[in-house]
């Protein structure tokens, strides 16, 4: 039996779908009619509205219903096993890397252009009640929102509650929890969360950019 090379290549966009978009024309006579094919998908039985030249692995969960709307920008990517619940907005050029889990409550979510997050992030913008005379279960749950600048990068297996603002440029270490405002720039990590450097006082990584590396 012939291997089936095309169905192979469609899971590895799935699970890395940066790849998409350096694909050689002969993959992209392929590739995009069935990316046309997967976002009408969603768009029809979902409230979703994608921009121009996305990526949506067709094994993510997407869940908008009238009043949570998922809306992206253009050219963003959403790899396989993500579960997203709007409302959730991106930006252009945002990438949502395997495994997250976004609830956008009833505040939403949003995220700025560029912004890159890795594998199993998980952002939840609703809390429960605790009040100790009812079950947990039983009690109302509230929204304010969680809102991520541009041009940030968040780590893998990052978590970031409520209420929570990112500024632009910021970068979130992996397993950070990010339970206060991040400032533009800033470089968090840990649990509890602790600023620990500036992105603009990293010479020589915008030297190894400027370089084109």
């Amino acid at each position: 039996m012939t291997p089936d090379y095309r169905a192979q290549h469609k899971k590895r966009l799935s699970w890395m779908p940066w790849l998409y978009f350096s694909l050689k024309e002969k993959h992209l006579a392929w590739a995009q009619p069935w990316q046309q094919e997967v976002q009408a998908h969603f768009s029809a039985v979902e409230t979703v509205r994608f921009g121009d030249n996305c990526f949506v692995a067709p094994e993510a969960e997407l869940f908008a219903e009238p009043g949570r709307d998922i809306t992206t920008g253009h050219q963003c990517m959403i790899a396989a096993g993500c579960f997203l619940h709007g409302p959730l907005t991106l930006g252009n050029e945002v990438a949502i890397n395997h495994g997250c889990s976004f609830d956008g409550g009833s505040k939403g979510i949003t995220i700025g252009d560029q912004t890159r997050i890795a594998n199993n992030v998980t952002i939840y913008a609703f809390n429960h009640g605790m009040a100790p005379n009812h079950a947990i279960y039983k009690q109302k749950s509230h929204s304010i929102g969680v809102n991520i600048g541009k041009d940030v990068w968040i780590g893998a297996q990052a978590g970031i509650v409520d209420g929570v603002n990112i500024g632009d440029h910021a970068v979130i270490g992996m397993g950070c929890v990010v339970s206060k405002d991040v400032p533009d720039w800033a470089i968090v990590v840990g649990n509890p969360m602790r600023i620990v450097g500036d992105r603009r006082d990293k010479p020589e990584l915008a030297l190894f950019h400027q370089q084109g590396n």
